[in-house]
């Protein structure tokens, strides 16, 4: 049951998501994408807008890790919950686990499949138990996609979800202009039912990027991200998050819809908990790295 209270919350959280929307999609409704949004979060109730407030500082200690750094008879996951309580309960406040998806490549960083756990580390339940005891820092690995996952071989059938879900241009497009962080080629050719398509890959021809142009894309992360947090994650790694928007003839890093877009996930994240942190893996200078945390 609603009140006047939620029911002013939901309509000031509703206009604040229509006007990142504005600017990301100018060219959309965006009323039907807002409602997506927020029915996808499950943030017919959001929490209160606070004014900014440092929820962590230097006494934080955090401890990165694999999930399968640490080996015995049990699973990894438990092996290393049971580790840390040992060694490090009193030393450290959050974890880290590095991408524990089921994944293809580059040592998590190609996704298969974003809503399970790699079954060779356990289980969801391994995950909880952690964040339990301890914040929780999950990689939200948002740039691209496994091309072995069942999104990219939709997109070779022109099936949904999936087929217009990634960046393709034709073979001859001009990309000098696009900063590139390997030396891999950017365009790779894939054969589908419609006959060769070049798609985008900034990172490796096994790292398809996803096409946030279309905002499926967007409300599919925003599911990830609701499934996340139920289980009890609250720090999010945006992993190569400044590569997120291409625009011919830019360098496509740091563009401005980049930002609307890390504004927009950073308020339906914080609407859900308001413990939430968002970390962005930005890979720019400093001067403009800043300019990812807001005014604060």
């Amino acid at each position: 049951m609603t009140t006047p209270e939620s029911d002013a919350r939901l309509a000031d959280l509703r206009a604040r998501v229509l006007h990142h929307l504005e600017v990301i999609y100018p060219e959309f409704d965006p009323g039907p994408i807002c409602d997506s949004l927020l029915n996808s979060m499950g943030l017919q109730d959001p929490l209160p807008l606070i004014p900014h407030r440092n929820i962590w500082d230097q006494s934080d200690v955090v401890l990165i890790t694999y999930a399968d750094t640490i080996g015995n008879e049990h699973t990894p996951l438990q092996t290393l919950k049971s580790f840390i309580d040992e060694h490090f309960r009193e030393a450290i406040s959050t974890v880290h686990i590095l991408p524990f998806y089921p994944f293809s490549s580059d040592d998590g960083f190609a996704v298969i499949d974003y809503s399970s756990v790699n079954e060779s580390h356990g289980t969801w339940t391994d995950v909880e138990a952690i964040a339990k005891d301890y914040k929780l820092m999950a990689d939200l690995v948002i740039n691209h996609a496994s091309a072995r996952s069942r999104w990219f071989e939709n997109f070779k059938l022109n099936e949904s979800p999936g087929k217009d879900y990634f960046v393709t241009v034709p073979a001859d497009t001009d990309v000098s202009e696009v900063v590139r962080p390997r030396t891999s080629p950017l365009l790779n050719p894939v054969k589908t039912v419609d006959g060769e398509k070049h798609v985008w890959c900034t990172f490796s021809p096994d790292q398809v990027d996803m096409n946030f142009a279309n905002p499926d894309v967007l409300i599919e992360f925003a599911k990830i991200i609701s499934l996340y947090l139920e289980k009890g994650v609250r720090w999010f790694r945006l992993d190569a998050v400044a590569f997120l928007w291409k625009q011919l003839g830019t360098t496509c890093i740091h563009l401005p819809e980049t930002h609307e877009l890390i504004k927009l996930l950073r308020l339906l994240i914080e609407s859900k908990h308001d413990d939430a942190v968002i970390i962005t893996e930005t890979n720019v200078p400093n001067r403009e790295n800043l300019t990812y945390f807001g005014n604060a």
